[in-house]
């Protein structure tokens, strides 16, 4: 199975996102902030598939998930969906990057660390 991403149970998100890792010092937890502009989830042609529900990181191994999804608007019109994933242990932090790897693999992503 490819790894996608899906706001909506069912329709891939094919817009890539930025997203930017923070841990904490012992390793213990982590978050994900996933920033995607312009996503076809906000697309009026995707608005019949339903509304938004969460965001569904989804792999060979199952899929990880979270609720704390917002859609940030310019102009009065929505264009970035900004989505937090939560990890809270190693095993969760572990099981998180090997979902990105293989996005990554799929799309041709790179990780960049910071300085």
């Amino acid at each position: 199975m490819e790894a996608k991403i899906q706001f909506i149970k069912g329709l891939d998100e094919t817009v890539l996102p930025d997203v930017r890792l923070t841990r904490s010092r012992n390793g213990s937890t982590g978050t994900a902030t996933f920033c995607f502009k312009n996503p076809i989830i906000l697309d009026k042609s995707t608005a019949k598939e339903g509304e938004i529900t969460g965001m569904y990181l989804i792999d060979e191994e199952g899929t990880l998930e979270t609720r704390d999804v917002n859609a940030r608007f310019i102009n009065g019109k929505p264009e970035v969906i900004e989505a937090i994933y939560i990890m809270k242990s190693p095993d969760a932090w572990d099981r998180f990057m090997r979902f990105m790897q293989r996005y990554g693999q799929v799309y041709g992503l790179v990780f960049t660390k910071a300085n």
